[in-house]
């Protein structure tokens, strides 16, 4: 299993967001970290380095750091501005 880290704009984020979204987000995160390669609905992201874990109209992004087996959630936020 992958150790989660977080990073100071996604814990904002996720104390921000109704409670009910931030636990199925936290479950969905640990759903990767138990199979990074292999979860549901992650993809690659194509302009920059990291994949992408959708939550209903919520978006995750994350870095995989294989050498130190973590998952490094960077940003979470609405589908339509977490891209920019």
């Amino acid at each position: 299993m992958y150790q989660i880290e977080y990073s100071k704009q996604s814990i904002r984020t996720l104390r921000r967001m109704p409670t009910n979204m931030a636990m199925l987000i936290r479950s969905k995160i640990e759903a990767v970290a138990q199979d990074p390669f292999g979860a549901q609905g992650v993809k690659k992201l194509v302009s920059r380095d990291g994949y992408r874990l959708p939550v209903g109209d919520w978006r995750v992004l994350y870095l995989l750091d294989g050498q130190r087996l973590r998952v490094l959630v960077t940003e979470i936020g609405p589908r339509g501005g977490i891209y920019q």
